[in-house]
């Protein structure tokens, strides 16, 4: 089973909707005793990473997520829940994120290196690069997902990238280290690709729950 984590501010109904598709069990909850059951997380999001952060912190499920990932649990982050698992955020000021992965959300400069602008947010299909082999990407050829952000992650190490967009320059698409995964794009509204790499994950956390 996995755990949805709500904190009031995840694109709940379409990524329970899409586990629904890949006949994943799946709960919604913010109780942490309740999620400490499943067998995997995905902290989706959608909004202010500040806000978000507040929000997980309050309610106890920032340290509550760290230290399940630490304990080798899978947990994937879904746009502003990927940008979470990262060590911070310029977003509305400086602000501290999960840690879990190296690297920090930066704005999109909205102009290209000639300096003509171009659209922040960055919203629409791009197509993936595929860098390095991931239990996320199995079997699974680029092909384009659907993006709306208006922040990127800088500074990732280059062992935790799996895939990139090209918006005026690398976005990181699919990160991953270890038993932590995140995709900046909605998977949940990306089609074929989006429903694949979801698949991917379920049965990732099968494989780990397997071999316990």
């Amino acid at each position: 089973m996995i755990g949805i984590v709500d904190y009031g501010m995840g694109n709940l109904f379409s990524v329970s909707k899409a586990l629904e598709r890949l006949e994943a069990p799946y709960i919604v909850s913010d109780n942490k005793e309740q999620l400490a059951h499943a067998e995997a997380l995905i902290l989706p999001g959608v909004g202010a990473f500040r806000d978000a952060m507040k929000l997980l912190n309050e309610t106890g499920l920032a340290s509550f997520i760290v230290e399940q990932a630490k304990q080798g649990k899978p947990v994937l982050g879904i746009c502003l829940g990927m940008q979470l698992l990262f060590e911070e955020s310029e977003e509305n000021g400086l602000h501290t994120g999960l840690g879990l992965l190296k690297g920090r959300a930066v704005h999109f400069d909205g102009k290209d290196e000639k300096g003509e602008a171009y659209k922040v947010p960055h919203m629409g299909w791009n197509k993936l690069e595929f860098h390095r082999e991931s239990p996320l990407t199995k079997d699974v050829e680029g092909d384009h997902v659907y993006f709306v952000h208006s922040y990127y992650i800088s500074g990732e190490s280059p062992e935790a990238l799996i895939a990139s967009a090209d918006y005026f320059g690398t976005v990181p698409a699919v990160v991953g280290k270890e038993n932590v995964f995140g995709m900046q794009f909605h998977p949940e509204k990306s089609g074929d690709l989006g429903m694949s790499l979801l698949g991917n994950y379920t049965r990732y956390v099968k494989t780990m729950e397997a071999i316990k």
